[in-house]
């Protein structure tokens, strides 16, 4: 026999709380005379004293030192302002109660007024105190401060758990996890054919969903699925994006959160969460978590920790470590995570166990690059005949989010110029306003500024065009974008590996808008500054990084596992520093005196360059083969590396 009975709710509902404490507020002012409490008309001390000169004035009584009620004479009660007053009143007056009551402030002051007006006066006004117990309104004026501070109590923990008034939420479940569900009654939009590129990443998180989906393909051959796969890679790559597509194709419970989920100002509330988390995840298995951005909770231990042992980021990592491979883990519980610091993570948490796997996702290539473009132009109403080789060559070292920026910057450019489709143009476009900022045409700069600023960008080009390892120039302008008040745009390279001679030429390329200014005006300005930046860094690189110095030698100072970053002491001696500073400063001086022979050798060819820049305000490639002609060694190059060559060579 069933019982149909539904269970009673014995959950607290808080507005039971905010109920009882309005009705004892209203008893307390009842019981206390606030509200009702008395049939007397109310008046003020000047009017009291008004009646009081006037003799209407019979017996006044002070309740409690703060309280006057005033009694008036039979005459004066026959008044017609008496009358009046009478009648405004909403309660029937007795025939023993008072005709008016006020309140005053200092009792003292109140009462030597009222002795010398009766005196001044010659009245026969009596004078009485009185004080008055009220046992129910003393005791409720005791409780209700408490019942308020606890009523309050529970409606911010109710807040803090995520409850809200009437919602039967639990008051302690601060510790419990913020984990987002999705499973197979939750669609997610998101597969692996809207991951575009990233094959060698795919094909490892595909098996992962592959084992979940057909788990006797791999038991049947001993093999063990990892418990744990670590996307690691620069921002913007599609670490997050490649979680989502797991999501969507994998028919099992998915568990999404980030790592700052875990951290909490109350202790111990991490640790909480990420038993709640596994406990969740174990209760549903075969199941997947993701954890974005770990290295919220998992940067390595004992560096920089000054506050103590009970770290409460350190206890969230212990019991993470914990559950992931301790005793008695579950092995149906997958753990995936993503981050772009992989160098901070702490040891015990990269080993295999835990992470088996570490992920690389790096920044595409120009193939990967084409398939991702293809990807974010299907929503788009885009032009006939628009080439996604040609825009994946204009986007070197674009990761896959900037690239989605770039087609929705041409098609607000595009909707901007009231376009009907999105064209070649507005993506070119798009990429100037991505790289170099806004344009701003209307910048007020003076004829002599904007001179000295054509000459700058026109040395970088020829420069670079001189050079046979420099990038090669797309465009040069010297309309101010951003911050800067010109630009000059290159496509560079594509390198697995650079050599030093490689380097000196992009060196070269940079310094020549200084150069040229001091060729032209014998001058040097500020405006070299991020030319600068850009050649120091790269000379301090090939000094101590790299190991291309001959002077320094086969030495690189960089420590990839970021124990040591130069912090209190150097890795080398004082002598060493010298001679460091010295051979930067002499690759920076060497190129810099090349930059301007090149420019003095062909400083008719640079005038006539700029004179173009100042007349167009901007230039393209083809503008400098009309002036220099064609790079002959880039020709030379193309003969090189083409097939039939390499045959003769071999």
């Amino acid at each position: 026999m069933s019982n149909d009975k539904k269970p009673k709710n014995t959950k607290f509902n808080a507005y039971w709380i905010y109920g009882i404490a309005i009705v004892l507020f209203l008893g307390f002012n009842i019981f206390s005379g606030g509200i009702g409490g008395s049939s007397e008309g109310s008046t003020t001390p000047s009017q009291f004293f008004k009646f009081l000169r006037n003799g209407d004035v019979k017996k006044v009584e002070i309740v409690n030192k703060r309280k006057a009620l005033v009694y008036l004479t039979t005459k004066a009660s026959n008044k017609e302002i008496h009358k009046k007053n009478k009648k405004e009143s909403f309660l029937p007056t007795a025939a023993s109660s008072p005709d008016y009551q006020f309140e005053f402030g200092d009792v003292q002051l109140f009462q030597k007024q009222l002795e010398d007006t009766i005196k001044e006066r010659q009245l026969e006004t009596d004078l009485d105190f009185k004080t008055e117990t009220n046992p129910w309104g003393d005791l409720l004026s005791s409780i209700l401060p408490f019942i308020l501070i606890i009523g309050v109590w529970i409606f911010i923990m109710r807040r803090m758990s995520g409850g809200g008034p009437g919602g039967g939420g639990q008051i302690f479940n601060i510790g419990k996890s913020k984990a987002k569900l999705f499973d197979e009654n939750l669609e997610t939009k998101t597969t692996f054919e809207d991951v575009a590129g990233l094959e060698g990443a795919k094909e490892e998180v595909q098996e992962i969903v592959d084992f979940l989906k057909h788990p006797e393909k791999y038991t049947a051959l001993g093999g063990k699925i990892p418990k744990g796969a670590l996307l690691v890679g620069p921002p913007g790559t599609g670490k997050t994006l490649l979680a989502k597509a797991v999501a969507g194709e994998a028919k099992a419970p998915f568990f999404s959160l980030s790592g700052s989920d875990f951290v909490e100002m109350f202790v111990g509330v991490g640790a909480s969460r990420v038993r709640d988390l596994f406990k969740q995840a174990k209760d549903k298995s075969p199941s997947i978590i993701f954890i974005d951005e770990i290295d919220a909770i998992g940067r390595a231990r004992g560096k920089s920790n000054f506050s103590g042992s009970n770290d409460e980021r350190e206890n969230t990592l212990n019991q993470l470590l914990t559950e992931m491979d301790g005793f008695g883990t579950n092995t149906n519980v997958i753990v995936l995570a993503a981050t772009n610091r992989a160098d901070v993570l702490d040891k015990a948490l990269m080993r295999a166990g835990r992470f088996d796997r570490q992920i690389y996702v790096d920044l595409p290539d120009i193939r990967e690059r084409k398939e991702i473009f293809e990807v974010h132009l299907k929503p788009l109403k885009k032009s006939k005949g628009l080439d996604t080789d040609f825009l994946s060559k204009q986007t070197p070292g674009f990761s896959g989010a900037d690239i989605a920026n770039v087609c929705n910057e041409a098609a607000l450019i595009a909707a901007r110029n009231n376009k009907k489709a999105v064209d070649k143009q507005d993506f070119l476009d798009a990429v100037d306003r991505i790289i170099g900022g806004l344009e701003k045409k209307n910048k007020i700069i003076t004829p002599s500024e904007k001179r000295a600023v054509a000459f700058h960008e026109a040395g970088h080009a020829t420069v670079s065009w001189m050079l046979e390892h420099a990038s090669p120039l797309v465009k040069v302008t010297i309309v101010p974008r951003g911050r800067s008040l010109g630009a000059a745009w290159y496509l560079p390279e594509e390198r697995l590996i650079v050599r030093p001679e490689q380097m000196l030429d992009e060196m070269c390329a940079a310094l020549g808008g200084r150069a040229a200014e001091k060729v032209i005006f014998d001058k040097i300005s500020t405006g070299a500054l991020s030319d600068l930046e850009k050649v120091t860094k790269q000379a301090r690189a090939m000094v101590t990084v790299y190991g291309l110095s001959d002077k320094v030698g086969n030495l690189t100072y960089y420590d990839s596992s970021g124990e040591n970053e130069f912090g209190f002491s150097k890795p080398y001696s004082e002598r060493t520093a010298e001679l460091i500073d010295k051979e930067i400063s002499n690759i920076i001086e060497t190129q810099y005196e090349r930059a301007v022979k090149l420019l003095e050798d062909n400083k008719d060819k640079l005038t006539e360059l700029a004179e173009v820049l100042l007349k167009k305000e901007v230039i393209f490639k083809d503008n400098l083969e009309a002036i220099f002609g064609k790079r002959p060694f880039v020709v030379e190059e193309a003969v090189k590396s083409s097939p039939k060559n390499k045959e003769e060579e071999e």
